[in-house]
């Protein structure tokens, strides 16, 4: 076990840009206004428990299932590309069926811990210690629990303008993002 405070702070950086809590704001504000209530531990517990379990059995998962690392990207760029449309149009493409609460799906799965997540961490596997990508996880996961805690007070501070303008600027770098890593895994 080799705790680096080097590995740690590099892992922690490359999964915050990943899991982008702060652009996903207006998204977490759309999903709670829809359904009323996002229990902040719930869904930070859930995508924990599937970031770990993924950091660990990802791929063989994968080939059991027999689907490579790649589709699996390209299916979460998919999922990525339709939340960024939804944000930039102001539409809704899913309408049926809303759950009382939107804290494991969409929120833990796919918005934290989504195929970009999942991915990155199957890539840092190759490059650092397991110990210290599980610190990485757990850092920005205290992060990601403190904004769903207080994204009633962020969306305050920020006003409805503030909002508006927060989800359309992420819904466009949200495809960007969504393209890449769809041009990425596809070779186009």
């Amino acid at each position: 076990m080799n705790l680096s405070i080097n590995e740690i702070i590099s892992v922690t950086m490359i999964l915050f840009a990943i899991i982008d809590i702060l652009g996903s704001i207006p998204i977490v504000l759309e999903l709670r206004n829809r359904v009323g209530h996002i229990q902040s531990e719930k869904a930070t517990i859930v995508a924990m428990a599937l970031m770990i379990l993924f950091l660990f059995v990802g791929e063989k998962l994968l080939n059991v299932i027999g689907v490579d690392v790649k589709s699996f990207a390209i299916a979460g760029s998919l999922v990525i590309f339709f939340i960024a449309m939804e944000m930039v149009l102001g539409i809704h493409f899913f309408r049926d069926q809303m759950p009382e609460t939107a804290s494991i799906v969409p929120l833990a799965f796919p918005l934290i811990a989504g195929a970009g997540t999942m991915t990155t961490l199957l890539s840092l596997k190759a490059e650092y210690q397991t110990i210290n990508i599980i610190l990485g996880i757990i850092i920005n996961l205290l992060f990601v629990y403190f904004v769903l805690k207080n994204v009633s007070v962020l969306e305050r501070i920020l006003g409805k303008n503030g909002v508006e303008i927060l989800r359309k600027a992420f819904g466009v770098i949200l495809l960007a993002i969504a393209i890449k890593l769809f041009r990425n895994n596809t070779g186009l």
